[in-house]
């Protein structure tokens, strides 16, 4: 834990240097709803963005809001960086998260239902719906809605129900004695998750080419055959969200895999955080539902709406409108692997470098999968993170298993949200004979590194053979499906001493023993920070000295006071210093005599920004690293990170050029950020550049016909 206490125990810095990231995190949001609000975004991709702000919400009140919450139930009064007290975050966050949720739906209402209804794609409203639709949607509740519902009448022996985690479900007033006499005006009817909440309906009585109905219509439409006899008066949608981070008890855990088991059932029925009710809801159920969660006012959302807009996210794909979306691509391959290429022969030849999405994925699968095949690979070592529930990668560690290689996987358990996925993976892999270990407690595995162990004839004539390693290092994940859709750099390379040292850290996370002294990578919790820091002060102090000076940074979050403070002293020594930062940023640009030489942009596009790359002019050395870490207090001192150095001159300069300059170029998709955390959309009045849109037409391939 001694990593730990040195970030607990660093000193406090003056409060206002920093902004607050819960607050950065609802600006956030605030941005991907402008890409939601963009006209010259396909129509169908801004209904996504609409649902991705939603979905980020969601999250965004199971842990962070929760987190808050937690701090005030234990009467916690200390600040955090930016000077706020827990009572003071909650309270700022919980006015502009009303405010983005009203902006939300104003924005779906009245822009985006009638803008998608002129393009034949309509939501069908219970007032609407002629006789033909009526029949229709009558006859699929009976045959397919009414047979899993359970409607519970509310009286002493039927308490108010266990609500799931953002489920949908129904409050019901009403009036009369049903059979048994029995007459307590209230229940609920929960919808079962194994109902769609959006129901397509045939062309033929649609009306038009597109025409849905949401699951809440239906049953608002047909309640009443749920209580025979007795009286309607109001039946209204409520969502509760639930504190949904996981806790083990370090010094009481003997097998993390069996306490995360038994944990996971519990994150449905966490404390609630937020309620969401329709509009229309009464007072007197609006206070009730408040009381059973045992919620305040500040916790409701009063929404004009379904009260789960990610359930739209599905519509895109129910509507096949090609001219309504973005227009498809086939992602490119780097000249050195052609067509029935060889992976280790192509990275014997040189290091290759993987721009995600703009380039495939691909190579990564078929370096595992010619390694699966291989009989001269004798052993293959991996992280997962994150991978999915049907990854072609597992399955390939799987079947290199069975085949009698040396297998090991270190699986992070604790990967939020994506904990059973893992747990499962783990237990199969176990099952064919794969060493899988989970890491070391107390710090998450977020490093992504492969590892392939080959057996070679001799170089250089010499006889006999000898054993090689090729690895894989990445920014992102081992999934495939998400680097379509985030960017990434990934490295292969047999370079020695990057081999060497990837091989130190699967042994730090499989045995036991001392950190050892390791050629290039940078390692957190125990180097990465402070190489970080030296990094930026030695730019600090070329400048001084009068030499060119550069740095240039683009991460997701940018939160680590430290880093931060050391940003600042950088600034005022004259280095000119660019952020790109997708994200939560603490940090205050532009403050004359204390940040005026940096900037800080965020970029918000069709792919999610998730690259970390690290410049620094070095006195011309032009140091470049490709990191797994963001640079926030978590990643340097409770994760496992890897942030390499891209050794190949070549590589650096298509780095610089891809991944880094076209970001400070667009006027697109740029927000610049000013002193006070405020973000300002960058339009040109000229020709705009797109960052995203420039990458993908460089090197992507031409989109596939049809």
């Amino acid at each position: 834990m001694e990593i730990m206490n040195k970030a607990l125990s660093a000193k406090r810095f003056p409060a206002e240097h920093f902004l607050n990231r819960e607050l950065s995190l609802l600006a956030f949001n605030r941005r991907v709803l402008g890409q939601a609000a963009d006209a010259g975004v396909p129509l169908l991709e801004r209904l996504r963005f609409l649902c991705i702000v939603s979905s980020n919400l969601d999250e965004f009140f199971e842990i962070r809001v929760a987190g808050l919450k937690e701090q005030i139930k234990l009467d916690a009064i200390a600040p955090s960086h930016d000077g706020l007290t827990p009572h003071e975050v909650f309270r700022l966050v919980s006015a502009q998260a009303h405010e983005l949720v009203a902006e939300q739906y104003a924005l779906l209402n009245d822009v985006m239902l009638p803008a998608l209804d002129k393009q034949g794609i309509r939501f069908l409203k219970r007032n609407t719906w002629s006789e033909a639709q009526a029949a229709w949607i009558r006859d699929y509740f009976f045959r397919e809605v009414m047979p899993v519902l359970t409607p519970i009448g509310l009286d002493p022996a039927h308490p108010f129900p266990r609500v799931l985690n953002k489920s949908l479900n129904f409050a019901i007033e009403l009036e009369g004695k049903d059979a048994f006499g029995r007459s307590s005006g209230a229940a609920i009817v929960q919808a079962p998750r194994v109902l769609p909440r959006i129901i397509q309906l045939p062309g033929s009585i649609a009306g038009v080419p597109h025409g849905f109905v949401f699951l809440s219509s239906v049953l608002h439409a047909h309640v009443g055959e749920l209580f025979a006899g007795m009286n309607v008066l109001g039946c209204y949608q409520f969502r509760a969200t639930r504190n949904s981070d996981l806790w083990v008890d370090e010094e009481e855990i003997k097998n993390l895999r069996l306490a995360l088991q038994g944990e996971l059932p519990q994150r449905h029925f966490g404390d609630a955080v937020r309620l969401e009710v329709a509009d229309s809801c009464s007072e007197v159920m609006t206070d009730f539902l408040l009381q059973q969660f045992a919620l305040g006012y500040d916790d409701l959302y009063r929404v004009p709406g379904i009260v789960n807009l990610v359930r739209l996210m599905q519509v895109p794909d129910l509507v096949d409108r090609p001219d309504l979306k973005y227009p498809t691509f086939q992602p490119g391959l780097p000249k050195v692997l052609t067509k029935n290429y060889d992976v280790f022969a192509s990275i014997c030849k040189q290091d290759v470098l993987l721009h995600h999405p703009y380039q495939s994925f691909s190579p990564v699968v078929e370096f595992l999968e010619q390694a699966v095949d291989d009989p001269s690979v004798v052993a293959i070592k991996m992280t997962v993170y994150r991978t999915g529930t049907d990854s072609v990668l597992m399955e390939l560690l799987l079947r290199a298993a069975r085949q009698g290689k040396e297998v090991t996987v270190v699986v992070e358990l604790m990967a939020r949200f994506d904990e059973e996925a893992n747990i499962n993976w783990a237990a199969r892999l176990e099952e064919v004979g794969a060493h899988v270990v989970y890491g070391v407690f107390g710090y998450k595995t977020h490093a992504k590194m492969l590892m392939v162990v080959r057996r070679e004839d001799g170089e250089g004539g010499k006889s006999g053979s000898v054993l090689r390693r090729y690895v894989h290092l990445g920014t992102g994940n081992y999934h495939p499906r998400t680097a379509k859709l985030y960017t990434d750099f990934g490295l292969l390379t047999c370079n020695e001493g990057l081999c060497a040292d990837v091989n130190e850290v699967f042994k730090q996370l499989t045995g036991l023993g001392k950190a050892s002294k390791l050629n290039h990578l940078l390692l957190a919790p125990f180097t990465l920070h402070d190489a970080m820091l030296a990094a930026i002060r030695a730019e600090a102090a070329n400048a001084r000295a009068g030499k060119r000076v550069r740095i240039i940074a683009k991460m997701n979050a940018l939160l680590e006071p430290e880093i931060i403070e050391a940003l600042y002293d950088a600034s005022q020594a004259g280095v000119a210093i660019d952020l790109l930062i997708r994200g939560a940023c603490a940090l205050r640009p532009g403050v004359e005599g204390l940040s005026e030489n940096i900037s800080v942009r965020s970029i918000v596009g069709r792919f999610l920004e998730h690259t970390r790359v690290f410049y620094f002019y070095a006195d011309g050395a032009m140091k470049m690293y490709l990191s797994s870490a963001d640079w926030m207090e978590r990643n340097f001192f409770r994760r496992i990170e890897l942030c390499f150095p891209v050794l190949d001159p070549k590589l650096k300069r298509r780095i610089l050029k891809e991944g880094l300059m076209p970001y400070l170029a667009d006027n697109s998709q740029a927000w610049e950020m000013d002193e006070d955390g405020d973000y300002r959309r960058k339009r040109s009045r000229k020709k705009g550049f797109s960052a995203q849109e420039a990458l993908l037409a460089e090197l992507s391939l031409a989109a596939p016909p049809g």
